[in-house]
């Protein structure tokens, strides 16, 4: 691992232009020697020579321009090759055996009655890189500590079945079930990297394509971050992130390059499959998407290894002396190889070679066999091996390898290079026997003819399994597997959370407030207090967690190496190579990998964090959906706080930051438990619960998802009698009617508690209505149950019928029941069906808009005069009052006038 001061620094290479040429006669003998080299020996040759003094210049740590774009050939030359320790013979075969497996796996997918389906040609392009990295690269977890972390391609997986196959680590049966999770169970096989669903195989999700790169740059940063601070020895880790060269017009893809070359992670590889398609054509037909990714990553500051070509090419480009083949590479569009690719070796002869004497005159000795045969580097173990090693001995840069391939090789001309390959997942007979023969496989006709073809396994004691088993019994065990080491937490004990369970008397504050006086309490515990990990996309202030600054610091692994211009203030921003926050800057995307990869280092490196991710509520179910599925298969565990929550709370900031939904959309998300607590208490104890599900004893896969907000409010102190269990699964009574004689149950979470309370100060002494409010911490959690009980109750009904706990909890309270929040109506609606007794509900439907919060309210007829009228309605609907009462209401509290509304509390951004 290179130290701080070896990592390259955010500009690499840059060229004094004002300085004053001290010496002009020599300046002029360089450029004499330059106009002599082009006059003489022609531009290609004063090309070369430049570009070996620039290399050179590099070797002499002399700074020079970043070239952002080189030839089409491989980065490393013939000569820089390092030896190949493997048995190239004996991994061939192996390979050969593994590329049959995924295809035949997948054409047996496809048979009449099951047709799920499967990809075979992505990892026909990318089985030899996939295959040396296993028998010289990946290490396992054998030895104790996480191993490598290997983001497998999500549509190679087929290769990755078929290989863990011949090491007997997956069963023909399993094989056979292959996209069939259910109906095959417990033999099922996912279709793609899913964790959650084979949590001792995979550890990494990655086919939301543009995922598995991000993923892979905030794994290898948290790598470095926890070694930084003392948790986990991960010096020996490297990240390994396959990808595709369509999946790097993903905007995920290349969004946070700058990051891992900001932080120097040369514990990162990216190895690209530039087999130039995308799902349905040419990724770049009429550019090269090779050398645009090498500009783009260069720019960046990482690391670039071009392996274009394999050792074929090798005597042709010796040749090259005035680098016309060259020349001819750079020039030759992607749509164009793609074609090579298809044709034959005279198609190539004439139209490659053919347009000038000397490029026809290298290939005159070559038959048009061999000229057909003039293969791409990704396929070459040797050129591979050296490309493998140069990424893991580089220092201070992370690395990409450009490795060009092509799709669907080796499976036959119905497959190689064409545009339609993705989506081809059958081999006929005639296929098969091409593939055979192309692999020199021992199956029969017989066998391909008769019902669906064989898988082929060479025998548990021979060469090739025993090559195998040997590799990675030195590379330390097999991979991917996934081993969860963590021990449960010793989680804190009940006084630690005393201080917000005690309200926060005559103060108002808002609940983001309380949640981050209560974390600071939790930092302060002696077991579990460093393995808090504190995220936030350049937002620490507006949520009040400045105050960490002094203490947590941000972690930088460069430190501060600045004067900080607030270094005076008791809250200074402070930057350290050991710090506990993580400040990724404005990037929702960066602070949810980290989430991911802090949150699931219990299973991949056997130490537990507690990772707590804070942000405008609007901008992460919304923003980064996609990641918290990501983080859910991952099985990762941690706290997700959606601060300044609500439609009506952000006064100023309008429609894009104004959140009605996020609950809704968390409602989605299986592993996510969430919640809308209104008071700290709540908070306290739902912290709590969270700590004990995912980090005690008997541990969870779930997440939990709090939204706060930023509205200043008075916390009341934790009643005598709290109830527990309601504040957990999801509505427990706050504040019961004391008078009025006509009943009725308001329902509200959040921030809209408060109004709830003053409905039923209305209510009682307007309107004679005796109003219990209930504080419903979860909606979600509460339809969650209810539906599990009825499915309960569809699939079982010989036994007593079960009652899900809203009904039950809101049974014998007398209705009608009006349900309120600051969110959608769709959000509160999800328990509708459960509530015995007429059920209302009012939300902010529709776009945010800036205004005063008590003028937002009354336009959307959320506020406590609204929810007087809608309890007013009800009753009225019941014949429990007189409908004429509610046109007195309507026309008593204004509520057709949305300035007539009480502006309510400003500012309060925590």
């Amino acid at each position: 691992m290179a130290s701080g001061s070896d990592r390259n620094p955010i500009i690499i290479g840059g060229l004094p232009s004002q300085v004053p040429d001290f010496d002009p006669e020599e300046t002029q003998e360089w450029l004499d020697s330059l106009d002599a080299a082009v006059d003489e020996r022609g531009r290609e040759r004063a090309r070369y020579l430049m570009l070996r003094l620039i290399e050179r210049a590099r070797e002499k740590r002399v700074a020079v321009p970043e070239m952002r774009s080189t030839d089409y050939v491989n980065t490393i030359a013939t000569k820089d090759e390092p030896f190949f320790p493997g048995n190239e013979e004996i991994e061939r075969r192996i390979l050969n055996a593994t590329r049959w497996n995924a295809a035949v796996m997948v054409s047996r997918a496809q048979r009449p009655g099951i047709g799920v389906g499967g990809h075979i040609a992505t990892f026909a392009s990318s089985a030899s890189l996939y295959d040396v990295g296993f028998n010289h690269f990946f290490r396992g977890k054998d030895e104790g500590d996480g191993g490598d972390q290997i983001f497998f391609q999500g549509h190679a997986s087929p290769g990755i079945y078929a290989r863990a196959f011949l090491l007997d680590r997956l069963s023909e049966q399993r094989l056979d079930a292959f996209r069939q999770e259910k109906s095959k169970a417990p033999y099922g096989l996912s279709s793609y990297p899913h964790p959650r669903l084979m949590p001792d195989f995979w550890e990494f999700p990655t086919v939301s394509m543009g995922l598995g790169p991000l993923g892979a740059i905030f794994q290898a940063r948290m790598n470095r971050y926890m070694e930084a601070r003392g948790i986990a020895d991960t010096s020996a880790s490297h990240v390994w992130a396959f990808l595709g060269d369509g999946e790097m017009d993903e905007p995920e893809s290349l969004g946070q390059l700058s990051i891992a070359a900001r932080e120097g992670l040369d514990n990162l590889t990216f190895v690209v499959n530039c087999n130039l398609q995308r799902l349905d054509g040419p990724v770049r037909g009429n550019g090269k998407i090779i050398q645009e990714l090498e500009s783009q990553f260069r720019g960046a500051g990482w690391n670039v290894i071009k392996l274009v070509w394999d050792r074929s090419w090798d005597p042709l480009l010796a040749q090259d002396r005035d680098g016309i083949l060259v020349n001819k590479l750079n020039t030759t569009p992607d749509g164009q190889f793609q074609t090579y690719a298809t044709e034959t070796g005279s198609y190539i002869r004439d139209h490659f070679f053919g347009d000038d004497h000397r490029l026809r005159a290298m290939v005159e000795g070559m038959t048009d066999a061999q000229i057909l045969h003039l293969g791409r580097g990704g396929h070459d173990h040797k050129k591979i091996y050296a490309a493998f090693s140069a990424a893991k001995a580089h220092a201070g840069q992370p690395t990409v390898i450009l490795a060009q391939t092509v799709k669907g090789w080796t499976l036959g001309p119905n497959f190689e290079g064409r545009n339609a390959t993705h989506q081809m997942k059958k081999l006929t007979v005639a296929d098969l026997k091409g593939f055979r023969d192309r692999l020199h496989l021992p199956i029969s006709d017989k066998e391909l003819e008769d019902g669906a073809p064989p898988y082929y396994h060479p025998g548990r004691n021979s060469e090739e399994i025993q090559y195998m088993h040997d590799r990675r019994k030195g590379l330390g065990g097999y991979v991917p597997t996934r081993v969860v080491r963590a021990k449960p937490l010793q989680l804190p004990e009940d006084k630690t959370y005393a201080s917000v369970k005690k309200g926060s008397g005559q103060q108002s504050i808002a609940t983001t407030m309380a949640f981050v006086r209560l974390l600071k309490d939790l930092m302060r515990d002696k077991e579990i207090g460093k393995r808090f990990v504190l995220i936030a996309p350049d937002e620490y202030r507006t949520f009040g967690m400045d105050s960490f600054f002094p203490s947590a610091k941000i972690y930088n692994p460069l430190g501060q190496q600045y004067e900080s211009v607030d270094r005076d203030l008791l809250l200074a921003y402070k930057e350290s190579p050991t710090g506990q926050m993580l400040h990724d800057g404005i990037s929702e995307a960066g602070c949810t990998a980290s989430l991911i990869a802090a949150g699931s280092a219990y299973a991949t490196h056997g130490e537990p964090l507690i990772p707590v991710y804070v942000f405008y509520s609007m901008f992460g179910f919304q923003r980064t959906g996609d990641q918290f599925w990501q983080m859910a298969d991952q099985l990762a565990r941690g706290f997700v706080l959606g601060a300044t929550a609500g439609r009506t709370t952000l006064t100023g900031e309008g429609l894009q930051h104004a959140d009605g939904h996020s609950q809704l959309l968390a409602s989605t998300n299986p592993g996510c438990v969430a919640y809308d607590p209104a008071y700290g208490f709540e908070i306290a104890h739902i912290v709590k619960d969270g700590l004990r599900r995912m980090y005690g004893p008997d541990s969870e896969d779930v997440f939990y998802y709090l939204t706060v907000y930023n509205e200043p409010i008075q916390h009341p102190a934790e009643p005598a009698n709290v109830d527990v269990e309601g504040i957990l699964k999801g509505v427990h009574r706050f504040s019961e009617g004391t008078s009025g004689s006509v009943p009725a149950q308001i329902l509200a979470s959040g921030v809209a508690v408060p109004w709830a309370l003053e409905a039923q100060r209305i209510l009682a002494a307007d309107w004679n209505v005796r109003a219990d409010v209930w504080s419903a911490t979860s909606w979600n959690e509460l339809r969650r149950e209810a539906v599990e009980v009825e499915r309960h109750n569809l699939l079982h009904p010989e036994e007593e019928q079960r009652v899900p706990y809203v009904t039950r909890k809101l049974s014998g309270s007398e209705g009608p029941f009006v349900a309120v929040s600051d969110w959608m109506r769709s959000v509160p609606d999800q328990i509708a069906r459960w509530v015995p007794g007429t059920y209302q509900s009012l939300g902010a439907d529709g776009f945010g808009f800036a205004d005063t919060r008590g003028a937002a309210r009354r336009f959307f007829h959320i506020d406590a005069q609204s929810i007087v009228v809608a309890v007013l309605t009800e009753l009225a609907r019941e014949g429990k009052v007189d409908r004429s009462v509610l046109k007195q209401a309507i026309d008593r509290y204004q509520l057709l006038e949305v300035a007539a509304a009480d502006p309510g509390a400003a500012g309060g951004d925590a």
